[in-house]
């Protein structure tokens, strides 16, 4: 008798780490709804990449939920705040930079959760990261932990007992070029995804970002070429 597919939730940006953890999910036997969320994104170039990247992986239901974070303020990435260039692994490492996006990862993954819910999916995977980051306290063990717990507590299915949520987070503790190796190795085409945090109006990366380091020194570990252009 075959088992059938349990159903999963994956958050996919169109970057490179959600489109290893979408990867991950289909090879650990999930059938894989993919949730990609326009939040009023500066670099909305990952929201194409989020289809292509689906398109690649052959994830058939895809759903795109927009919501308003650019209204709140507070980050480069939503408002009209210059995204830091050219700084060092130490100056990176150092605090939260002004990248972070307040609330961001609560809400997607509020969102996943209530998605999940209605599929009576009880699997949710964000491809989040807390080796190679840059300070964000969302991206943590603690907070992915903290989470769980409160997916199962406040929603009906987990009050009710007729699911127990678990947030995967497979990339957590891998360094960007485990992550890319990994990936690698499950067929994740790179050439599709998006990461810059300051493209230029063709989409193309400035390479000199926070995001664009991560990524170049994670490809240069990995032993392999970074399949983007980079300005």
């Amino acid at each position: 008798m075959t088992d059938i597919p349990k159903n999963a939730v994956v958050l996919l940006s169109g970057g490179l780490d959600s489109a290893t953890t979408a990867a991950i999910a289909l090879s650990q036997g999930f059938h894989v709804h993919a949730l990609s969320i326009d939040y009023g994104q500066r670099h909305r170039f990952e929201l194409e990449s989020a289809r292509r990247v689906a398109d690649s992986l052959r994830i058939k239901n895809r759903k795109f939920v927009s919501i308003d974070l650019a209204s709140l303020g507070g980050s480069a990435l939503t408002a009209d705040i210059e995204v830091p260039q050219g700084r060092s692994g130490d100056e990176m490492s150092a605090g939260i930079p002004v990248t972070y996006v307040p609330a961001r990862n609560t809400v997607m993954l509020s969102l996943a959760l209530g998605y999940a819910e209605v599929l009576g999916a009880a699997d949710i995977f964000v491809g989040v990261n807390a080796v190679d980051y840059s300070g964000y306290p969302d991206c943590r063990p603690e907070f992915i932990a903290a989470f769980e717990q409160l997916a199962n507590l406040a929603t009906k299915a987990g009050v009710e007992g007729t699911s127990k949520f678990s947030i995967h987070a497979p990339l957590i503790l891998m360094t960007k070029a485990e992550i890319i190796q990994q990936g690698t190795k499950l067929g994740v085409d790179y050439s599709l995804t998006h990461t810059c945090y300051s493209p230029n109006e063709a989409g193309i990366a400035c390479g000199a970002c926070d995001a664009c380091q991560l990524r170049k020194q994670g490809f240069a570990n990995a032993g392999l070429t970074d399949p983007i252009e980079y300005l």
